[in-house]
């Protein structure tokens, strides 16, 4: 499966995701959870593009803090692998949505197998799912794009060609249904059209340090960040309603220009190029040129 890639556009920099359960509003109800499995397929459809750092589902994140506060309860073995408070990864961008209808017909009867008393296959069967989806600013709760999807199977057997994570459960009641070979369908519709939106989003990152003349990006290679590149470092200037303290426009004051000498997992070390060096400090803001 091939997704449009946007690395050049944006210098190869990735955006951390998190993917919330898809609310099922189409009413329809099946041998597996609607939004369960759009989410699980999602993700991992979403990972297998490489354009972005996808994190684990809302479950999967509890679970690891359960783990981490249980680690720290100082009633387990402490050594270099027990779970830390204050290490999860924060996301950047939310996907959210709402599956919003569910289509299903068939005719015909002959030949396939039966599951749980159920035959499946054999018949002529076909699908339509139609799902809304967001892409969410994590920090302000702003809806940055959104969209409609629709997927469509019109087949028994073979699957619309997902091969991805094993989310058990009735994994190949999913894989035999043409509702899952549509949701399949709309989920990589979908996937393709958050990757054509991030040249739009607004990529930024922040100074971790400066120390010697070298300034420390809390951005690495795990965001695409690669030795050589240019950035620019500013003051973010934010106005903000002062009954609500929304946020209703920001700017950045160029303070100078950077350039990454070298690229750790989730920093860069910088050095400045032009502007004023001896302005630049811990929390500026920084951005692509």
């Amino acid at each position: 499966m091939t997704h449009p890639s946007v690395a050049a556009s944006e210098g190869g920099v990735r955006y951390t995701f998190a993917i919330t359960q898809f609310e099922n509003r189409s009413g329809w109800r099946g041998y597996w959870d609607l939004g369960d499995a759009w989410a699980t397929v999602m993700t991992d459809m979403l990972q297998q593009t490489g354009e972005v750092i996808v994190l684990g589902e809302p479950l999967m994140r509890e679970e690891a803090l359960v783990e981490q506060d249980f680690g720290a309860s100082g009633r387990t073995a402490q050594g270099s692998r027990t779970p830390e408070v204050g290490q999860m990864t924060p996301a950047q961008l939310l996907v959210k949505g709402a599956i919003t209808h569910v289509e299903h017909r068939s005719a015909g009867t002959g030949g396939g197998v039966r599951y749980k008393g159920v035959r499946v296959g054999g018949s002529r069967e076909s699908a339509q799912i139609n799902a809304t989806i967001y892409v969410v600013d994590s920090t302000t709760g702003q809806v940055l794009a959104s969209s409609s999807v629709v997927g469509e199977s019109n087949r028994t057997g073979a699957t619309f060609g997902y091969s991805g994570a094993n989310w058990g459960g009735d994994l190949d009641a999913f894989r035999s249904d043409n509702v899952g070979k549509a949701v399949e369908a709309a989920v990589s519709d979908a996937v393709d059209w958050i990757v054509l939106q991030l040249p739009e989003i607004p990529w930024t990152g922040t100074v971790a340090r400066v120390q010697n003349g070298r300034i420390w990006v809390n951005r690495g290679e795990r965001e695409g960040v690669s030795p050589g590149q240019e950035l620019i470092v500013g003051v973010r200037d934010a106005i903000r309603d002062p009954e609500t303290g929304e946020l209703l426009y920001e700017s950045l004051s160029e303070i100078a220009r950077l350039r990454v000498e070298k690229v750790e997992d989730k920093v860069s070390i910088c050095s400045v190029t032009s502007g004023e060096a001896a302005k630049v400090e811990e929390g500026m803001r920084i951005v692509l040129p």
